[in-house]
């Protein structure tokens, strides 16, 4: 793993190098893991000249969470508790003999960043952009494999509480209980903070989950992700709570499911980003639903839980083979409930069997 990461450092060294500076300062904490295997809280990671430094605030914890630094990675411990790794790396970098010096501005504040020209103000400060985003679009063999993982993990939580009673249980009992499930089967944790949402709340995009108690009869919607080794994944189902479904049940999930799938049958490399939402948003506008889509159909997923590309009307761009995006259209009828469907897939072209789907629950309208 650690050829992998200096192989990563080294085409961003390259890319700094041929933009003129002669250091690099990442900050953004999913950009330090991608090059270096860790992330503990707040460091920074100081590319060159030298060599490549990760600074932190404290020593590291072994927690699996942070991540392991790579064998080739000097890590450096601040002397003094509540010092900045960011302006440390600014002062070595200095130090060290650069001119110039790359940050993230995007991820700095303000107050931070007056305080790097104030510890080097020789240094000259350049904008690195969004350099490292742009090389963790496309996901080498590592990163999906860990996405495979983390989807196998999800799909394990949710069927084993499919199998348990539900009736009576509130959403926040179920979505601790799904989160202490993901954990069991080797998560870090959770993506995200997990959403379960019965009744009038299902199919509510980000439903925080309240004291509501299943009731028979409801549809349950639930949306929950994996993180392992810092990737993250998504999925989620929606279900009929203790009876059969009744007819504006089975039409709306019928309906949902129809622009799901048209969104997934979409993905392939070279189709723009846009036209993945226009297809899938199509579907619910015929029946007079487009509206209730939300702002997205989708978006990519890695090392954080929302990344580019984004599956959006005004989206720019087009899709990668490799990159791993969710397909998740939504219905919310206001005092009824509604219906979320939700999967992460990776792009793959036609030759290679089409979109791989990493989330495979089944997405049959099932009565609990």
């Amino acid at each position: 793993m650690s050829e992998l990461y200096a192989a990563r450092r080294t085409r961003l060294r390259d890319r700094v190098a041929g933009a003129g500076s002669a250091a690099a300062l990442i900050s953004r904490p999913a950009n330090v893991r991608y090059l270096t295997g860790c992330a503990p809280p707040g460091a920074a990671l100081l590319l060159g000249p030298a060599d490549d430094v990760l600074l932190c605030g404290r020593p590291l914890s072994g927690d699996p969470a942070e991540g392991r630094p790579a064998d080739d990675v000097r890590v450096s411990v601040l002397p003094s508790r509540g010092g900045d790794p960011v302006v440390a790396g600014a002062d070595l970098a200095a130090t060290a003999g650069a001119d110039t010096l790359a940050v993230e501005e995007h991820h700095l504040t303000v107050t931070r960043h007056r305080a790097l020209s104030q510890v080097a103000p020789r240094l000259r400060l350049t904008d690195l952009a969004c350099a490292v985003e742009g090389q963790r679009l496309v996901k080498d063999d590592e990163e999906i494999a860990c996405l495979r993982i983390a989807a196998e993990i999800a799909d394990q939580a949710l069927g084993e509480l499919l199998e348990s009673i539900l009736v009576g249980r509130t959403e926040r009992h179920l979505a601790l209980e799904l989160e202490r499930r993901l954990v069991d089967h080797g998560a870090d944790g959770p993506a995200f903070p997990t959403s379960v949402a019965t009744g009038p709340n299902a199919g509510r995009s980000g439903h925080l989950p309240t004291d509501r108690r299943v009731e028979e009869g409801d549809f349950l919607s639930v949306c929950l992700g994996a993180n392992y080794r810092g990737y993250r994944c998504e999925i989620g189902r929606t279900f009929v709570i203790g009876t059969t479904p009744s007819d504006w049940q089975i039409e709306l999930y019928d309906l949902v499911f129809a622009a799901q799938r048209a969104g997934r049958e979409a993905l392939a490399p070279g189709v723009e980003c846009r036209d993945v939402d226009r297809v899938t948003r199509h579907v619910l506008d015929a029946a007079g639903y487009g509206e209730r889509l939300g702002a997205w159909t989708g978006h990519g997923v890695g090392l954080e839980i929302d990344e580019d590309p984004q599956l959006s009307p005004a989206a720019m761009g087009k899709l990668d083979a490799c990159v791993p995006v969710t397909v998740e259209p939504g219905v919310h009828i206001p005092g009824r409930g509604g219906v979320r469907i939700d999967d992460t897939l990776v792009v793959r072209p036609e030759a290679d069997g089409g979109p791989e789907l990493l989330t495979i629950t089944t997405k049959e309208l099932l009565a609990l």
